[in-house]
């Protein structure tokens, strides 16, 4: 039994092929060699890098003859992921840091009772008087935008602040420092000193340096209220998040407080519409938040803190877009022209815009240019909505302005091809001459009309009118509107006539 198993064995031990003789372990050996090329492991790994490196320095070689190609997307995280949450966390710590490191109502008193230890000198005696004959300025200036020039104007008109030198700068900013703390240091600086005008002793005045930390403090916080509102942190608010933050606003601001509630979302829409018409021109869809800070618009929204309805004439609150009479003027207007009330305008309702004073010719312009075609799909029938029609009121509103001329040139521009020529000029004042005689005025020669033009705007090229052009001469708004409106040609061809009536009542 044990012999047996002892044959069997040997027998197993038999069929067992040697090593050199597989095929699997001829073609690895020739693979590799014999072994005298990659040596050891260690050098293996060293052949390895060496390979990964050259074709790594290939690539980049590659990429420095092409030119690199900046990255410019980025992907957002989703909404609910980690990333998302510690980005908004992140967020809200350091709007808030930035938030306690702004003056409050209490710090700005106490700025000002610091500064006021200076003297005021009157004019007309040359006696010294204390800063607080002239009342105490409200700390409540903080939540404004802009100062009331008027009153500014009525108190440097009254009186002259005492001034301070240098050394009193330093000294106040101790002393304000020991009170309020290290925050308001960094409004007594070297170059905020350098920054006002100074008197032929080299001192400054008290009040538009304290006008000026109320100024910076109250940006500031209308810029973090601003960031607040930006949902992806990119440093720019969408059109649901402007109209957020001026619903924000509106209990804070004097003349809108008693506005009907069905109306604020109307009113939010048509006064956000703005801040997009000049900060973002390119229409994409998002307004950058520090344009909108520097921004006349914002100054322009502020402006209904100062002084409450019934104090403002209509003439001033019809000006103001942002003003009550103003957004519910825009209402009426649109529902007015919309005949058919179908919450658009056709080119036929837009003619009767103005008491019908814009030429056809314009009107034609306007859809060709801002007008998208509807998604209805019924042929070249195009109809003005609400949005389209808040761009076209406010480019006539603010011709004289580079978004407005902007938006005017792109119309009368008949060509497309980014300038004026003599014959874009006579094919648009024909129509304006045919409205002008038939309102039973005097006959016109449109040549003459033409070289007053070119007079008046003083074109680079003598052959074109540029965009530079018009805003160059000053008188772009003129030029435009007796393109296309005959109304604003009389008021150019009568100018010295109301020039005089408004002299008179102010006589």
């Amino acid at each position: 039994m044990y012999s047996g198993s002892s044959d069997g064995e040997a027998s197993t031990q038999r069929k067992i092929p040697a090593a050199s003789s597989m095929l699997w372990v001829r073609n690895l050996r020739r693979f590799i060699g014999s072994g005298a090329g990659l040596g050891s492991e260690a050098l293996m790994e060293l052949e390895t890098k060496r390979i990964l490196l050259d074709i790594f320095k290939a690539k980049q070689q590659k990429s420095a003859e092409a030119g690199t190609i900046p990255s410019f997307y980025k992907k957002k995280p989703e909404e609910g992921s980690i990333s998302h949450r510690v980005q908004r966390l992140a967020k809200y710590r350091f709007l808030k840091k930035q938030s306690d490191l702004l003056l409050n109502a209490d710090d700005l008193d106490a700025m000002w009772v610091c500064l006021r230890e200076n003297c005021v000198i009157d004019d007309a005696t040359g006696a010294e008087k204390t800063v607080t004959e002239f009342g105490h300025i409200n700390a409540n200036f903080v939540e404004l935008e802009s100062s009331d020039s008027s009153q500014v104007s009525n108190m440097r008109s009254t009186c002259v602040y005492g001034p301070m030198n240098y050394e009193d700068f330093c000294h106040i900013a101790s002393v304000c420092t020991e009170q309020i703390g290290l925050k308001c240091r960094r409004f007594f600086s070297p170059s905020n000193f350098m920054k006002f005008e100074k008197d032929e002793s080299g001192r400054i005045s008290i009040l538009p340096f304290y006008l000026y930390v109320m100024r910076t403090v109250s940006l500031t916080q209308a810029r973090i209220d601003m960031s607040e509102l930006d949902e992806d942190s990119d440093g720019f608010l969408q059109p649901h998040e402007m109209e957020n933050y001026i619903g924000g606003l509106i209990p804070n601001l004097a003349q809108l407080r008693d506005m009907p509630d069905g109306f604020v979302q109307m009113y939010c829409r048509i006064a956000a519409h703005k801040f997009f018409f000049f900060c973002d021109p390119h229409k994409r869809g998002k307004a950058c938040i520090k344009k909108v800070l520097l921004s006349n618009c914002l100054q322009e929204l502020m402006e209904l803190h100062q002084e409450s309805e019934e104090e403002a004439t209509d003439t001033e609150q019809a000006e103001n877009w942002f003003s009550l009479t103003s957004a519910q003027r825009i209402c009426d207007m649109f529902l007015a022209l919309d005949k058919d009330m179908s919450g658009s305008l056709s080119k036929q309702e837009l003619r009767d815009y103005a008491d019908g004073t814009l030429t056809d010719i314009f009107i034609e312009r306007v859809f060709d240019e801002h007008v998208r075609r509807g998604k209805n799909g019924n042929g070249n029938a195009r109809e003005m909505d609400f949005e389209s029609f808040l761009d076209f009121v406010l480019a006539l509103e603010n011709k004289d302005t580079s978004e407005g001329l902007t938006y005017l040139l792109r119309c009368i521009d008949l060509n497309g091809r980014g300038f004026l020529t003599t014959a874009d000029i006579h094919t648009l004042f024909r129509d304006v001459h045919q409205k002008w005689i038939e309102g039973g005025n005097y006959e016109l020669c449109i040549e003459d009309v033409r070289d007053e033009i070119w007079d008046m705007v003083k074109p680079a090229d003598p052959l074109r009118i540029t965009l530079a052009d018009l805003l160059a001469c000053k008188q772009g708004g003129t030029v435009a509107s007796m393109l296309i409106d005959v109304r604003g040609f009389w008021a150019h061809d009568n100018r010295e006539n109301l020039l005089q009536e408004e002299e008179e009542p102010e006589e």
